[in-house]
């Protein structure tokens, strides 16, 4: 992947005309949209974002100076190149038996404080670098007016993922309109008036960072620099078109246009970054940009909307909810979310299944084909020293960031995901070799888009070998939905293997009861390390029992296939029931029944995994377990804690759950807040909706199994099963009344549902089953 501009070509095959009538005019008006009767202060709490993938943006809709923050994914500090140095985390110099006595002393101690062991095992990150804010585009309004008109009205259209403003000043109306184009690889926007030559305003860049030049020439602003730290090379450029008036440009690298009927801008970003890993560099990315550029100023803006409209309906329209909701008159979405009252009225369930929604519109705003996957803020960071350096943490973050793609159907996104954890395989194969002498491939906590396998200092995140595998459980997933063998054999497959393969060598058999354990492990951010950590034991299950399907699936060596047999058979599974009845989070029972931990992380085999089923005992222990730990937390643990109590068949806790992400996690623009914002929540919470409606881990399509009273009646249309189905539910008093299934694959496929009990259907691919 070049970090250049062009987007991935549009999905639209088996796609009929869309309806759009004049390209400008504004869309039907629906419940799915975010507005406000302000223009937003604050860019975390209240601005509003657009996205293609590669480029993202958040629309302030200020008024005498619009703000346009914007962002390309590849924009990275640190890597090869960076001042200090940059050594992918690995050690810097031999540590020669540290793994070992490490290991030792947790035989001879069964515990050890996290600082001892990052003594021995960590060293003082250099070189990680951060993503950085590409700058600002500024808009300036001669004569607007200085506080917002009684009809100023900033909105987001999900349904079509355009950013609007609209306002009447001095008797002129004006409107605004932002989108990102995945299909054509711009930020665009558009204004206009309802008077002819009401169109002024000046078009300005500016950066917090002073490592570019701006120029402007004819109708185009070109920035160009590379960045201080590391020398990635970074362009971006605007062209601006206008009917009517005159455009000017200036001589301090800005655009002024002056008494147009409208106006029209496209902007272009890349950098030349390359995930190839040593060097992480390809092409310089001005030709790119350039041709980018010109060809969507080209195209004009009714065209680019056009195209851009199409794309992304082809994925957002796959799903419908209905659960009874009704948006009131004239209450904008910050004012809906301050007067939830926890699910009990239509204006409540409004704002449920516009969160519900969002999630889905921000996952394919913010992962498309040809660009890096969402980060911990998605694309959208204003900052050069963001939160966590706007990263990929992989001890759950970067893995929740997806769990919503397949079954909310948004699969194609999933691609970039899929080739970032391909990009990992090298560098994570040196750290293997060189931190544990092993196969396969492995990283840790935390990782950047240059190859950071290694380990930091940090003692309560530092560690965490089982990232690589669970990376790979979406990829298995993805074929578990799709059936596609061709993706299990070249995309899926080789990286489960090495994954596995590094366990297969790294695996330790326990003094106390001869079982398989990681060791040293570590569940994640709290408490003490140990050997066979509940989660540790749980991931290893997982990435085992998946790459022995995939194996027998593809028909892998029998010597391959005996030896995960052999070793799953051997293996501690990581379930453990405890003096208090709950599922222990470590070997030994050290749980409290008051400890409120965010981190649920020995509940990993109830989700995303699947070693608990329904009504067992490990069920139950989960249930004592998720009970102590409360319901409170950060806004990405409320939002796992949804996905947990729906695979506990409890609707109304989950419900519960989100009403508490709702009121005391999510910002008035409904990003959601650890905090500070962190996108995953927003993720999570769509995925424990879905999971309350349909669920098929088991390979049976369950129906409604954890719907909530709230709930009561409802329908839902295009949610995908595991196996190889799209499935459509109404119900009413609480139970299914009709079920319409489209088989994809052609095969047999398990059904459960109240309206009709268990059975077995023989789907045909293309065909539709109807049961009422």
């Amino acid at each position: 992947m070049k970090g250049a501009a062009a987007g991935a070509a549009a999905l639209a095959t088996g796609l009929g005309p869309l309806a759009t009538g004049d390209a400008q005019a504004a869309e039907p008006s629906d419940e799915l949209l975010l507005w406000y009767k302000a223009p937003a202060a604050d860019w975390e709490r209240e601005a509003l974002p657009i996205g293609s993938g590669a480029l993202a943006a958040t629309v302030f809709g200020t008024l005498a100076s619009e703000r346009l923050q914007f962002n390309e994914k590849t924009l990275w500090t640190g890597g090869p190149g960076a001042q200090g140095g940059y050594d992918f985390g690995n050690w810097r110099s031999p540590r020669p038996g540290a793994l070992a006595d490490v290991r030792s002393r947790l035989d001879e101690e069964t515990k050890l404080d996290p600082d001892t062991v990052a003594a021995a095992l960590g060293q003082a990150r250099v070189g990680y670098g951060a993503h950085q804010t590409f700058g600002d585009l500024h808009l300036d309004i001669p004569g607007a007016p200085a506080t917002p008109p009684a009809d100023y009205r900033r909105a987001l259209h999900l349904r079509t993922a355009l950013a609007t403003v609209t306002y009447t000043h001095e008797d002129v109306t004006h409107h605004r309109e932002y989108l990102a184009s995945h299909p054509d690889g711009v930020l665009a926007g558009r204004l206009s008036a309802d008077r002819p030559g009401s169109v002024t305003f000046t078009l300005r860049y500016t950066s917090p960072r002073t490592d570019h030049t701006t120029k402007s020439s004819g109708d185009r602003i070109t920035v160009r620099g590379e960045l201080a730290d590391n020398g990635l090379t970074f362009e971006a450029q605007v062209r601006l078109r206008h009917d009517g008036g005159t455009l000017t440009a200036n001589a301090d690298g800005s655009l002024t246009v002056t008494g147009a009927d409208s106006a029209s801008f496209v902007l272009a970003a890349g950098t030349d970054y390359a995930d190839t890993y040593p060097d992480y560099r390809g092409t310089d990315p001005h030709a790119t940009v350039t041709a980018t550029v010109d060809r969507a100023a080209a195209r004009g803006h009714g065209a680019l909307r056009s195209r851009h409209l199409r794309d992304h309906r082809i994925l957002f329209d796959r799903v419908a909810l209905d659960i009874r909701q009704a948006v009131p008159a004239d209450v904008p979405t910050d004012q809906l979310l301050t007067r939830y009252t926890g699910g009990t009225t239509a204006a409540d369930r409004a704002l449920e299944a516009l969160f519900f929604q969002y999630g889905r519109y921000l996952l394919i705003a913010s992962s498309r084909p040809g660009s890096l996957p969402a980060h911990l803020q998605g694309g959208w960071n204003q900052s050069t020293s963001p939160p966590w350096s706007a990263d990929y943490h992989v001890n759950i973050n970067l893995q929740m960031n997806y769990w919503l793609a397949e079954a909310a159907n948004l699969p194609e996104t999933t691609a970039p995901y899929d080739r970032f954890v391909a990009a990992l395989r090298a560098p994570g194969e040196r750290t293997a070799k060189e931190m544990f002498g092993s196969r396969g491939w492995v990283v840790h906590n935390e990782t950047n888009p240059y190859g950071f396998t290694g380990v930091h200092d940090w003692s309560t995140a530092f560690w965490f070998p089982e990232a690589a595998a669970w990376l790979t459980a979406q990829l298995y997933e993805h074929y578990r939905f799709g059936g596609s063998t061709d993706y299990l054999r070249t995309t899926a497959y080789p990286l489960m293997k090495s994954a596995a393969e590094f366990w297969l060598d790294n695996l330790r058999t326990d003094p106390r009861d001869n079982t398989l354990v990681a060791t040293p492990s570590y569940s994640p951010e709290h408490g003490d390390f140990t050997a066979g950590a509940a989660m540790s034991q749980q991931i290893v299950h997982d990435l085992l029992t998946n790459t022995l399907e995939a194996a027998r699936t593809l028909g892998d060596a029998p010597a391959f296939r005996d030896q995960l047999a052999d070793t799953l058979r051997r293996l501690d599974p990581g379930l453990r029931r405890g003096s208090w009845g709950q599922l222990q989070e470590w070997k030994t029972d050290l749980d409290s029944p008051t400890d409120d931990h965010r981190h649920v992380s020995h509940l990993y085999a109830l989700h995303p995994g699947r070693q608990i089923e329904p009504g067992s005992e490990w069920a139950d222990a989960a249930k004592v377990s998720l009970t102590a730990r409360g319901d409170g937390g950060t806004g990405w643990s409320k939002a796992w804690k949804i996905n947990f109590w729906a695979r506990l068949r409890d609707g109304d806790h989950a419900h519960k759950m989100l009403a508490e992400q709702l009121k005391g996690s999510t910002l008035p623009n409904l990003w959601d807040t650890h905090p500070p914002f962190q996108i995953d929540g927003n993720f999570g919470a769509t995925s424990g909706i879905v999971e309350m409606l349909l669920q098929s881990q088991f390979d049976v399509i369950e129906i409604l199994p954890a719907l909530p009273a709230s709930w009561p009646d409802g329908s839902v249309r295009g949610l995908r099963a595991r196996g190889g189905a799209t499935v459509d539910i109404d119900w009413a008093e609480g139970r299914a009344t009709r079920i319409a299934l489209t088989a994809t694959r052609t095969r047999e496929l398990a059904l459960r549902s109240t309206l009709f009990g268990d059975r077995t259907l023989k789907a045909v691919a293309g065909r539709r089953y109807v049961f009422d």
